[in-house]
């Protein structure tokens, strides 16, 4: 019978073949930026990683060195019983680590506000303004500046900047194109900037990133970076073949919970203002957040102001009458009492 030992040896290099050969086929789509945001991102996950590595492939090494050196057959190892202490140990073992985090710090520091999904790009070209609604479960995009829509297909012009306005119908979502870069919630009652560009034309892949019910591994859709002259094409068709979107034609949309892919459907027309309509008719009463409503700074205090003022004339005068005839009431009785006290003690 083979040893455990010699048989892992003998298994161990078909195991990495095998695993090497299965992960060719993976989409390495965070490995392959086609924009200026995506390839910013992976220069950052490489800086990091490689800053982290001084410190963990020294550690692995040493590990295994002194596992070999100071083992129990080593007769000839330095045996040293009463050592406690070692001042240049202690500096190089918390001075480079001290050195790696600052660096970290500094550059994260630096990247999270340089890539700052709110931040716009700058650009010699005007950006492109997108609507981006998650819905169950497909993605809704509208394009207000060409008063245009369409479900699970998104279309744009390369090397221009994509001004991405999003939130959601219905529960929380991630909007997801990995080769672009940065995913980010959306919210329903919330909308959530993204700024993105893509350099190269090409189909990228976009999803959901966020589990959200039964139909969401079919929530995905293909993100098209086409030439200038392409996606004016594309627009012309998108007027030609479309229909009408309204919010009577948003609700019905919204109200197919489709559990398999959404094919992609094209709007010619869209009722203007329908994103934030949407965002108002899920936040209701609660205005809060930052959002441009003056009830939100008074509190409970203004939304009761607001709802006196609403309330009928003749309503709130018959409650200010109830109301002083309670107190009267309440106010006649002590004083009835006091009276028929005087009253008994006399007799």
């Amino acid at each position: 019978m083979i040893p455990l030992k010699s048989l892992g040896r003998l298994v161990r290099p078909g195991l990495l073949v095998a695993m090497a050969v299965l992960m060719t086929g993976c989409d390495w789509a965070l490995f392959d930026p086609k924009g200026q945001i995506a390839r910013e991102e992976l220069t950052l996950l490489i800086t990091c990683t490689v800053l982290m590595l001084l410190v963990v492939i020294p550690v692995i090494v040493m590990t295994l060195v002194f596992a070999w050196k100071y083992r129990a057959s080593n007769t000839n190892a330095r045996y040293e019983p009463e050592w406690s202490h070692s001042t240049a140990i202690e500096v190089v073992v918390w001075s480079i680590p001290c050195m790696i985090v600052l660096v970290l710090a500094v550059l994260c520091w630096k990247s999270s506000h340089a890539l700052d999904p709110y931040k716009p790009i700058e650009h010699e070209k005007p950006g492109i303004e997108i609507q981006a609604i998650s819905l169950d479960w497909k993605w809704l995009f509208v394009y207000p500046e060409e008063n245009v829509a369409v479900v699970n297909e998104l279309t744009f012009p390369v090397d221009t900047p994509l001004n991405f306005r999003i939130t959601s119908d219905t529960v929380m979502n991630v909007f997801f194109i990995p080769h672009l870069g940065t995913m980010i919630y959306s919210m329903a009652g919330m909308e959530t900037k993204l700024h993105l560009i893509a350099e190269e034309t090409g189909t990228f892949p976009g999803r959901s990133a966020h589990y959200s019910g039964y139909g969401f591994n079919k929530m995905y859709f293909d993100a098209h970076s086409v030439s200038d002259a392409e996606y004016q094409q594309w627009l012309g068709k998108l007027r030609a073949d479309g229909k009408t979107l309204d919010q009577a034609a948003f609700t019905a949309l919204g109200a197919e919970k489709n559990h398999d892919w959404y094919p992609v459907t094209y709007y010619s027309s869209v009722e203007t203002g329908l994103f934030d309509w949407l965002v108002e008719r899920h936040m209701g009463d609660n205005h809060h957040f930052g959002m441009k409503h003056d009830a939100a700074a008074g509190g409970h205090d203004a939304h009761a102001g607001h709802a006196v003022e609403a309330a009928p004339a003749a309503a709130v005068e018959a409650s200010a009458e109830a109301v002083s005839g309670e107190h009267a009431g309440h106010a006649a009785q002590p004083q009835a009492d006091a009276h028929a006290g005087h009253g008994a003690s006399g007799e």
